[in-house]
């Protein structure tokens, strides 16, 4: 197997399996980055033409990775909770509407729903804690009410993996717009979102795409950009945005009506240069050593009786994502052991989540099976 440590700077006693939550820059970005400060201390702004540059090539990275069919669907976001909330709080709701969600999802595809109940909107949740069809579920959930069904592509605290192809139809041939938080995908496993039949997409850039914090891609499919309600508003939302003695003060016509103020270029140039990496690499390359970890973990794991894969195992349901729990020891113990021997990973879903990147070589995988070995 093809090793890519060297894009990366990790201390060599760190497990680092935490991908899930807050990922670590490759060495690329981090040089990009000093590289952008020295440049900002030395001479100002006086390439800030330059570095618009990189905000228009991020755009054409994210349209890649997610195949949209534009950059004009592509707006850059500060995280992947403002996103939703655009959504949420652009539609135009009425008394009686309905959404349908995961029960068991990240707050920020949770409870930006729930504050919709102040305008008569019911908030129907469908438990995701079984390997059934649960897509099904959420689908016999829906009726004549349901404007909208919003769930995240993998389930941050179990790793399992949504049929999203199956919940996108289901909402194409009844009118129901579909909102998918992406974070625990893109930049781990392939996602197209022609094929998921998505009408939205959030997804922050420190996770899988290994960016920094307070960046994040929202898709908006391109025949809702205008009928989403605007409650921001800032010289970088115009259609003319540099024209700063324009008298016409029209949104852009494309996604980049939600971004109100200025741009992070810093986050820009980290995230250009992380998505740069990964399309270097190679997306199915990616998926496929991803994978690979996921299945290696659930066997280790499994013959391990101390040991309850809590993560669904079925080839479909897979992702980057593995849980357990101990059966001997509480969670909270076993997480402060695995801290003490330097693994970096979180207590979810009722065990211990760990979340390999590609990069992640196989011996680190190995000590922590040997870790739990008791």
């Amino acid at each position: 197997m093809t090793q890519y440590t060297c894009d990366f700077n990790l201390k060599d006693n760190l497990i680092h399996l935490n991908h899930a939550a807050v990922a670590p820059w490759p060495v690329q970005t981090q040089l990009a980055v000093q590289a952008f400060a020295e440049e900002n201390v030395r001479q100002g702004s006086l390439n800030y033409l330059q570095w618009l540059e990189h905000e228009a090539n991020l755009r054409r990275l994210l349209k890649t990775l997610i195949n949209a069919d534009s950059t004009d669907e592509i707006a850059l976001l500060k995280s992947t909770s403002e996103a939703l909330s655009v959504v949420a709080y652009g539609l135009d709701w009425q008394a009686g509407d309905s959404v349908v969600i995961a029960a068991e999802e990240f707050p920020s595809n949770r409870i930006l729903w729930q504050s919709l109940e102040q305008f008569g909107v019911t908030v129907r949740q469908v438990s995701y804690q079984t390997d059934d069809d649960a897509e099904q579920l959420m689908i016999h959930a829906c009726d004549k009410t349901t404007r909208l069904i919003s769930v995240s592509a993998v389930q941050y605290a179990s790793g399992r993996r949504t049929d999203l192809e199956k919940i996108g139809l289901h909402c194409e041939q009844n009118n129901i717009l579909f909102c998918v938080d992406a974070i625990q995908q893109l930049g781990a496993l392939d996602f197209d979102v022609n094929k998921v039949k998505a009408d939205f997409v959030a997804a922050d850039g420190h996770k899988w795409m290994l960016g920094a914090e307070g960046l994040a891609l929202f898709y908006c499919r391109k025949k809702h950009l205008t009928t989403l309600k605007l409650h921001q508003y800032g010289w970088h939302m115009l259609e003319n945005p540099h024209d700063f003695d324009a008298t016409d003060c029209s949104p852009a016509q494309s996604a980049r009506r939600f971004e109100c103020g200025s741009p992070n270029t810093m986050g820009i140039i980290a995230l250009e240069q992380s998505l740069l990496l990964l399309e270097s690499v190679g997306l199915a390359n990616i998926e496929k050593i991803i994978l690979d970890n996921t299945r290696f973990l659930i066997e280790q794991f499994s013959n391990n009786p101390n040991l309850e894969v809590l993560s669904s195992t079925e080839p479909a349901r897979l992702s980057a994502i593995v849980v357990v729990r101990h059966k001997q020891m509480p969670s909270s113990e076993l997480f402060d052991y695995l801290k003490q021997h330097h693994v970096l990973c979180a207590p979810r879903g009722g065990g211990i989540r760990f979340s390999p990147h590609y990069y992640t070589p196989r011996d680190k995988l190995e000590q922590l099976v040997k870790l739990l070995a008791f």
